[in-house]
């Protein structure tokens, strides 16, 4: 499925919620793994504002790419940030949705 890149460079984005492991089973407790670099993933709030309008994403991040001690508050840069549509079912339900990935974030903004 194709990814899109997202143009931050006139946005303002702070931790909304401290990262989180990715979990690729929640029964069993398996972590993601990212699939190029073996790398665990984790889960970070980002609000992303932007010309008057401000946004709550839910970003997955290699937890390489992330620096220690980020907190909710923090101003934050996103490299690499895309964004790609998905779609599964479960239990006979379809769900869909829109998932976004970071290549990393760094602290001061």
């Amino acid at each position: 499925m194709p990814s899109f890149k997202i143009d931050l460079s006139t946005a303002v984005v702070f931790v909304a919620t401290a990262p989180e492991p990715k979990m690729a089973n929640k029964k069993t407790g398996e972590q993601a793994m990212d699939r190029e670099t073996n790398a665990p993933l984790a889960t970070v709030g980002l609000l992303v504002s932007d010309e008057g309008e401000g946004n709550l994403y839910q970003v997955t991040v290699p937890e390489t790419g992330l620096p220690e001690g980020l907190a909710p508050g923090m101003p934050v840069s996103v490299t690499g940030l895309k964004a790609r549509d998905w779609e599964n079912e479960f239990n006979g339900q379809k769900r869909h949705g829109i998932a976004f990935r970071a290549v990393a974030l760094t602290t001061g903004a």
